[in-house]
């Protein structure tokens, strides 16, 4: 049986003196026991280490700095797990603590291994409790929030639904603690419809994400056939309602014409290097006749990278794509605009492509 996925976001986690929300957890551990016991196997991606570590030490806003943020994850990271693992242990559920980084998801290698150890201890019937190890990220190699890292982890384990809690009961036209006349969105199946709405990226005191790194998470899961759910942690039964498929919050339908899981590594998860700018008949052939993309289309490289690194694509200001180059920027700054025989004779040993329409995602 393929997982769910269950995101807990620091609002639902600890209250604005970063004390945690004792009473409001318990009951997620009474409903992911329920689950558990029925033979669902889960994942729970939790943020709230920060804010854990700002009210132990007292510290009354979010700090800023990444060193603070690092020493805030450090102090609040073992208790907060320690709490999850005495509630879930009294509920009969094993856990186990996973701490990821960007670079786990970036590199294809760790992906993998990320993906072989989480499956296991699935296998187990132990829930792995996962948080970003900030105490080692970086704002270079950050997710950012675990909105992302929540759609990442539900699309390596191929999640059969992911459940994004928050503070709010979904998503809405507009915020609607200044709009009253905002309303909720039930269901979302197209997210160009969300593009006239006033989705905001306003946060709690203690969080780094907001409604819309949601919705990007949402989309980022749905590309991959994941169904996600954007409902309230603080409503008692959300998770059993959202799971059973009843009214709850916002649902995104999975999309069709899904990439392979590689492509969705390449599209999400892998960091891109440098920029590749192409004529339009490149271009052209790139959106609409899924073909590699050669040297001769290509009219000039921005950055520097080396060879295996994710380049993106683009003509005229605009977004083509996304792909691993076989060229060094180096190599193709000599080979640009030239037909395949001239690269051949200037490079002998590379590649005929620069980037092999297996290895690129379209924008």
């Amino acid at each position: 049986m393929a997982c769910i996925v269950v995101k807990l976001g620091s609002s639902i986690v600890a209250d604005v003196r970063g004390e945690v929300r004792a009473d409001v957890l318990a009951g997620i551990c009474d409903q992911l026991a329920e689950l558990h016991h029925a033979g669902q196997p889960l994942v729970v991606v939790t943020s709230g280490a920060i804010a854990r570590g700002m009210g132990v030490m007292a510290i009354p806003l979010r700090p800023r700095s990444v060193d603070e943020l690092q020493a805030a994850s450090a102090v609040g990271q073992g208790k907060l797990y320690q709490f999850y693992d005495r509630l879930l242990q009294e509920r009969g559920v094993p856990t186990a603590q996973v701490l990821l980084t960007f670079f786990d998801i970036s590199a294809r290698t760790h992906y993998l291994n990320a993906r072989q150890t989480l499956r296991k201890l699935l296998d187990w019937r132990v829930v792995p409790v996962i948080n970003e190890n900030d105490t080692t990220a970086t704002d270079e190699i950050s997710f950012g929030n675990n909105d992302f890292l929540a759609a990442q982890v539900a699309i390596l384990l191929g999640a059969r639904l992911l459940l994004m809690l928050t503070d709010a009961d979904g998503v809405y036209t507009a915020d609607p603690r200044v709009d009253r006349r905002a309303s909720l969105v039930s269901d979302v199946s197209d997210f160009e419809e969300l593009d006239t709405m006033h989705i905001g990226h306003a946060t709690s005191p203690l969080g780094s994400g907001g409604m819309r790194s949601k919705v990007v998470a949402a989309e980022m899961a749905t590309a991959a056939g994941i169904p996600t759910v954007i409902a309230s942690g603080l409503t008692s039964g959300t998770i059993l309602a959202a799971v059973s498929g009843r009214p709850m919050g916002t649902r995104f339908a999975a999309r069709e014409g899904r990439y392979s899981s590689f492509k969705l590594w390449l599209k999400y998860a892998k960091p891109v290097r440098g920029r590749i700018l192409v004529d339009a008949g490149a271009a052209r052939a790139l959106r609409e006749g899924g073909t590699s993309l050669l040297p001769v289309g290509i009219v000039d490289v921005a950055g520097e990278f080396d060879a295996g690194d994710a380049v993106e694509i683009a003509h005229d200001g605009d977004s083509v794509g996304k792909g691993i180059c076989n060229y060094s920027a180096q190599e193709l700054r000599q080979v640009r605009g030239l037909k395949s025989a001239a690269v051949r004779e200037l490079l002998p040993r590379a590649s005929e492509e620069a980037i092999h329409r297996d290895y690129f995602v379209l924008a």
